[in-house]
């Protein structure tokens, strides 16, 4: 045996665990989802600007209070957005931008996760809409900053741009946790 064959095996050994751990992460990531990055304040304080969350995609149906991500581009909004799901198909949202208050179906919504208070801005002309079949109204959860579905150009989204719904914060380590 030469000196060269036990570096041979070992140089093997390692090529051989490293493509079996790339082949395990595309595996984990093409079927429980994708990596995404926050891009903004919009969804603070459930999401921060640069979080780094897994979005699951298969098997998911758009429901009520989902977190999600969504494909749509809208005036400057380049890329994808992130935002929470109000209502869904046949639901009425009413907004009261003076008591700072959103009722889906007639029903205030208890809204532990928003940052603060509503208040209404110049773009936000939408205050009560039935969402049509097929399509979800969005807000994201720092309000106040937030461009979303009260605003028309956005207004009530296509389901079919929603790429998943956020299910964990994976970085910084500091925020590891599911997305609620």
């Amino acid at each position: 045996m030469t000196d060269r064959e036990p570096l041979a095996v070992s140089l093997y050994f390692w090529l051989q665990a490293l493509a079996s751990v790339a082949v395990s992460l595309v595996l984990v990531f093409l079927f429980l989802g994708r990596l995404t990055p926050v891009d903004g304040t919009s969804m603070e304080p459930t999401l921060r600007d640069w979080d780094w969350m897994v979005v699951r995609s298969i098997g998911y149906t758009p429901r009520q209070g989902d977190v999600v991500v969504l494909s749509k581009e809208f005036d400057d909004v380049e890329g994808p957005i992130v935002k929470r799901i109000v209502a869904v198909s046949g639901q009425r949202v009413d907004i009261d931008y003076a008591a700072g208050a959103v009722s889906v179906d007639g029903r205030a919504l208890e809204e532990d996760y928003i940052l603060e208070p509503m208040t209404q801005r110049h773009w936000q002309t939408v205050t009560s809409l039935t969402v049509p079949e097929g399509c979800i109204f969005v807000l994201g959860d720092n309000r106040n900053v937030s461009n979303d579905s009260r605003n028309p150009a956005l207004g009530a989204v296509d389901a079919r741009y929603v790429l998943g719904r956020a299910e964990w914060v994976v970085f910084p380590l500091t925020r590891l946790g599911a997305v609620r």
